[in-house]
């Protein structure tokens, strides 16, 4: 995504100053993505996305061709650690939803702030477990738990225990 990411901000002839304040993340945070030394959280791919006039979609996946039917086929994967999010749908025009598949990290990151933006979210929890935090409500969900919610609410997941969680987050964006 990190080229991709530069790219769409010259095709925009945006700053990394001027993408950094339209989307309310520091200049350093979007530097590094552009880098790919960092992997945006999901509302601040939303965000990217809004800002650069393209679809959160075509930001974060390859591109596709013009089939009627999106088709997303798991990646091989071997190892268990944190994964960048992978979009699992929303490739289709005039869709209002996207479904992503994550590996939150285990630990608070401070480059990645609670994350909000309009619409709705629904977290369900494929594998391990999760910490989930919304504004100042922690609650702790465990595979087969789910949350829907307002995600103008600031939040943010973290995985817990010993192994790396896995959660299906869906994203219904507001016009």
């Amino acid at each position: 995504m990190s080229l991709k990411l530069k790219l769409l901000r010259l095709q925009a002839g945006l700053t990394l100053e001027e993408l950094a304040r339209a989307t309310d993340l520091t200049k350093s945070y979007v530097s590094k993505l552009e880098r790919g030394l960092s992997t945006p959280s999901i509302g601040a791919g939303l965000k990217l996305a809004r800002v650069l006039g393209v679809t959160a979609e075509e930001l974060f996946s390859e591109a596709l061709d013009d089939d009627s039917v999106a088709i997303r086929r798991a990646p091989n994967r071997r190892d268990a650690s944190p994964q960048p999010p992978r979009v699992i749908t929303g490739a289709l025009p005039n869709h209002k939803m996207i479904g992503f598949v994550v590996t939150p990290g285990d630990q608070s990151v401070r480059d990645h702030p609670m994350s909000h933006h309009r619409g709705e979210e629904l977290l369900y929890v494929l594998k391990g477990s999760i910490s989930f935090r919304l504004a100042r409500r922690v609650e702790t969900l465990h595979a087969g738990d789910s949350v829907h919610f307002n995600a103008g609410i600031p939040h943010k997941i973290t995985s817990i225990g010993e192994r790396p969680a896995l959660v299906l987050l869906v994203v219904a964006q507001e016009e």
